[in-house]
């Protein structure tokens, strides 16, 4: 996983259809998705797969290559793939229900819940409350920037090595806290600076309130409840279900791409494997209060400023969850994004949860320019999606 730049029953039974574009897509949206689609292609992405969606109505479109070794075969519909730090969107709601259910505070210092853990090297956990965690306003430093083995992972060898490796929080917190904090909170005062390590130590603090692995609150709350039968966490296996593309990687300083599909690492913080039509399942439940209760969903969109983390303009994080201003999109749109090895996640809803997009783009180019212009076409996408009638 890597840092970003970037009834229930009822109402998910009713979205699912088959893997097949539905035959009862209006050709202008179709034609307006494909076209978006073929734009993220043409930045030399290997494949993508994107969907729009509603209660009314799905539209989806696909471009490229399952796999650059048969590049006749499409995407296939449906396809898995991990959805990076959009995970975190769902350890947040995790942590908000708990709070709903009064059995954690957002106030709460980490100290409360994981006495001692953080501490050393002027981190202080007494310093730092749940809401900070959730927000990015706690000043750790992000365990995958610190690690010792930071460089080595991102190459294609150090990938070969570890792609096997699960992740081992320990040795994540140890390495995030090995170094001065980059600033300790003070009240009323928020510095905002995206860091893995705040959804790590939230991970734990959902372990330590309700005694059961975080992944299984993630099934029990939100993947049974909404009847996500592709969505889980992998545990330790680096394997993706199919149907799946593959998922390549450009590694700094490579001319060449690197089957990157087979990948262990990541937990509350970006763990999670889905599909387009899933993920668009859960971003609509949620922001129609389908998933917190209203006090929490509207503690979830106090933002604070974000600068430099996305290529759009006036951005603002909250509590696992950002906002930026869209032309066409009455209130702006909710989003995250997640980036892991060979995969980037791209998606929106509106404030209502009425219309969710969601995107999978199966390449990933470090330190290379297309890069951005993948993601602005990603970004693109998304916002038109959700600004069409």
């Amino acid at each position: 996983m890597i840092s970003r730049r970037t009834g229930l029953a009822a109402t998910a039974a009713a979205l699912v259809t088959t893997a097949a574009a539905p035959a009862s897509a209006a050709a202008g949206p179709r034609a307006s998705l494909q076209r978006d689609v073929d734009a993220i292609l043409a930045t030399g992405a290997t494949g993508v797969l994107a969907e729009v969606q509603s209660a009314a109505a799905r539209t989806v479109a696909r471009a490229g290559a399952a796999d650059l070794r048969t590049p006749h075969e499409p995407v296939p519909w449906d396809s898995s793939y991990r959805i990076g730090s959009d995970t975190k969107t769902f350890t947040a709601v995790l942590v908000l229900q708990l709070v709903g259910e009064g059995r954690l505070g957002l106030t709460d210092p980490v100290e409360r819940w994981l006495p001692g853990t953080v501490r050393g090297n002027g981190n202080d956990g007494r310093r730092i409350t749940v809401a900070d965690l959730l927000r990015q306003t706690s000043g750790l430093n992000d365990y995958l920037a610190v690690s010792p083995d930071a460089a080595d992972a991102f190459t294609p060898e150090g990938y070969h090595r570890s792609r096997f490796r699960p992740a081992v929080p320990a040795e994540q917190l140890a390495a995030a806290l090995s170094r001065p904090p980059q600033w300790l909170p003070e009240p009323g005062r928020p510095r905002w600076g995206y860091s893995n390590t705040n959804y790590l130590l939230a991970g734990l603090i959902v372990e330590a309130v309700t005694g059961n692995p975080w992944a299984q609150e993630l099934h029990d709350r939100i993947v049974g409840p909404l009847g996500l039968r592709r969505t889980f966490t992998p545990g330790t296996s680096p394997y993706l279900p199919p149907p799946a593309a593959r998922a390549y990687t450009w590694f700094p300083g490579t001319g060449r791409p690197t089957d990157t599909t087979l990948a262990s690492g990541g937990g509350a913080d970006g763990a999670v494997i889905s599909t387009t039509h899933e993920h668009g399942v859960f971003l609509r439940a949620l922001m129609g209060g389908r998933l917190l209760r209203p006090a929490q969903l509207a503690a979830m969109r106090e933002t604070v400023a974000a600068e430099d983390w996305s290529p759009a303009p006036g951005v603002r994080y909250g509590l696992g969850i950002a906002w930026r201003p869209v032309p066409g999109v009455r209130g702006g749109v909710w989003f995250h994004g997640g980036t892991h090895l060979g995969v980037v996640s791209e998606s929106g809803v509106t404030p209502d949860g009425a219309r969710a997009a969601t995107s999978a783009t199966f390449t990933l180019r470090m330190g290379d320019p297309a890069q951005e212009a993948q993601d602005l076409a990603a970004l693109r996408l998304v916002d038109r999606a959700l600004a069409a009638p």
